[in-house]
């Protein structure tokens, strides 16, 4: 714990520890039909991001999803009244699952703005190697132009694109990255991480590890393909 200011400042073990306990406490209060809407909307949630990872929006369907969750389309649709605000909403929980990233032990116990970086990538690759990472909309979609109009999706991607934004700048003043490249130009690498389709090729290939994946696309992405220069 730490004093500042006669004001006493939680260390973040502790913080965790009481919005856990507060979590627990607000779901005690909910009714127990709150609770099964919940759960249902949680299932729905995980089924979008599957189907979208596998399939992309457009391929994508409402009958599909109620089916792979077990319930009625009507069902479905007392949660979600489109297929956009289903997508969206997985795309919501994606971006919300980059932040907790961001404040997890994880990405913590690195102590450089590159580490930082590097773990972020690792972690997005690891997502969509798990079938998690739904797959980016087209220019042209509907679910980009519903994606466009959600101040919730916008916010946390703003977030995402701040702190990832920051550390970059970071690692440019430190020499770890390359400084004549524009910030943005780093980040949307990054980005591109989360949706690259050279995952999915070595995958079915069946030759690599997960593992071994994920380091060979790290190194093409942070050391590049050049070999070393001669002395």
């Amino acid at each position: 714990m730490v004093y500042v200011r006669n004001r006493t400042v939680l260390s973040r073990p502790k913080r965790l520890a009481l919005a856990a306990a507060f979590y627990n406490r607000s779901m005690a209060r909910i009714s127990f039909r709150e609770q099964v809407l919940r759960a249902r909307e949680d299932a729905i949630l995980v089924s979008v991001n599957r189907l979208l990872a596998e399939k992309g929006f457009d391929a994508m369907t409402v009958d599909e999803v109620a089916a792979d969750v077990g319930i009625a389309k009507a069902s479905l649709y007392k949660h979600f009244t489109s297929k956009e605000e289903l997508a969206a909403a997985a795309m919501i929980r994606v971006l919300e699952r980059a932040l907790a990233y961001f404040e997890s032990q994880s990405v913590a116990a690195e102590t450089t703005a590159l580490a930082k970086l590097r773990a972020v990538a690792r972690w997005t690759m690891q997502v969509q190697l798990a079938g998690e990472m739904p797959s980016l909309p087209a220019q042209n979609s509907s679910l980009r132009t519903a994606l466009m109009a959600d101040r919730n999706y916008l916010d946390r991607l703003m977030q995402v694109s701040e702190t990832l934004g920051a550390w970059i700048t970071e690692a440019q003043s430190s020499g770890a990255l390359n400084r004549a490249l524009p910030p943005e130009v780093a980040l949307y690498t990054l980005f591109a991480r989360a949706c690259d389709p050279v995952l999915a090729l070595l995958k079915s290939s069946g030759q690599h590890s997960d593992e071994r994946i994920i380091e060979m696309l790290l190194s093409t992405c942070f050391d590049g393909l050049a070999g070393p220069r001669p002395a």
